[in-house]
């Protein structure tokens, strides 16, 4: 019988029910402007800072450190833009990885047409970066440094914690900036331990609704705005706030957090066990990315290449059978451009073509991987001997 199995989670998740609940409630009934004097507007004003406060909790950071944004683009862009136009005095150095997101990697292309020059850090096969090639990347004109925690393609986890030390020990004037949009939720983020500077998060792939996100601004950090207007969020993000959405967002962090760790644990079994099953059923194909289960391997994402299959077939095939999967970035994949991110790790010709991308959340099950596997060692067999022919 077909099922819906829904393994495209790093591109969405679903919005948990009490989320829609609190946020329809607030449109309903606490619809006032937060800046407004009156009752309404003070009602509003208490929800956010309220859900501010759960984030703020979440990352181990200050409540006056969190600005909230659209989404993680937004949050990068105003990271990276932010941090380069009030550092330009001191340099126009910028130090990235080749991995990046698109809105990390187009925002730095932008600053390179305005005089910024960049160095994007290579990446070894399991896509983690050379921390000897960060040292010797860094110099006196290097006034921003933004690598991600979580790669949205191949789930690999950099050693952000050692990346930031040596920045920070050869240029203490250096800002640090985590795109954090897929680790958030996923891996103990604590900004007391970590000297980041700059992070981002999205909500909607925490279970939350689209169109909010956050950046936390560590305090003496200064970045500047990107437009202009009525100064809500401490004149960094001017225009009325989306009250619903950043209540949205609060309480998907406050559910998230109360079982966070024994949800990560939940899905790297899950990914673990599809893992070696297609590993078993289909031993020809190819794993993009660190071994599961690894320190380096987050808990949520899985990348094969299935070589000789077109994965964009493939996706349409699984999704006869109700199984969405992708072939990789949400915001890349109706392109026909191949991934950046598994052509930094090497990855080549049909292998590059063939690649598709499973990513779990707690609502996924076991059967749901066993329904999987025995749909796609179906689909995989059946159009090899078809190539063949």
């Amino acid at each position: 019988m077909k099922q819906e199995v829904y393994f495209d989670n790093s591109a969405t998740t679903r919005t948990r029910s009490e989320v829609i609940k609190v946020m329809v409630d607030v449109m309903d009934k606490y619809y006032g402007n937060p800046s407004s004097l009156h009752k309404k507007g003070i009602e509003a004003e208490k929800m956010v800072r309220e859900a501010r406060n759960r984030v703020a909790l979440a990352l181990h950071c200050k409540e006056d450190e969190i600005v909230f944004t659209s989404g993680g683009t937004e949050s990068n862009n105003l990271a990276i833009k932010g941090a380069a136009y009030s550092s330009r005095r001191r340099g126009n150095h910028i130090i990235t990885t080749a991995i990046e997101h698109p809105s990390v990697l187009n925002t730095v292309k932008q600053l390179e047409e305005q005089g910024f020059y960049t160095d994007y850090l290579k990446v070894d096969k399991n896509g983690i970066i050379d921390l000897e090639e960060l040292r010797n990347k860094i110099n006196d004109k290097t006034v921003l440094v933004s690598i991600m925690m979580v790669n949205n393609e191949i789930g690999s986890v950099q050693p952000i914690k050692d990346a930031v030390m040596i920045a920070k020990k050869l240029n203490p004037g250096i800002i640090f900036h985590v795109d954090a949009v897929q680790a958030f939720g996923k891996l103990d983020i604590n900004l007391n331990e970590l000297d980041i500077d700059l992070l981002s998060i999205s909500a909607h792939k925490i279970y939350g609704p689209k169109g909010i996100g956050a950046l936390f601004i560590r305090r003496g950090v200064k970045i500047k705005p990107l437009f202009g207007g009525g100064g809500q969020e401490k004149g960094l993000r001017s225009g009325t706030e989306n009250t619903p959405g950043i209540i949205g967002l609060g309480k998907a962090v406050e559910i998230l957090e109360k079982d966070r760790e024994k949800a990560s644990e939940y899905m790297n079994k899950l990914k673990v066990a599809l893992y070696n099953g297609i590993k078993t059923n289909l031993p020809e194909s190819i794993l993009n990315g660190p071994e599961p289960g690894s320190e380096y391997s987050a808990p949520h994402i899985l990348n094969i290449s299935f070589d000789g299959i077109k994965g964009e077939v493939l996706v349409h095939f699984l999704e006869e059978y109700g199984i969405y999967v992708s072939t990789g970035s949400a915001c890349s994949s109706r392109h026909s451009s191949s991934s950046h991110v598994l052509k930094a790790l090497g990855v080549k010709g049909t292998k590059l073509d063939g690649a598709i991308r499973f990513s779990f959340s707690p609502y996924n099950t076991m059967e749901e991987v066993d329904y999987t596997l025995e749909k796609i060692t179906k689909v995989v067999k059946e159009l090899r001997t078809i190539i063949r022919r």
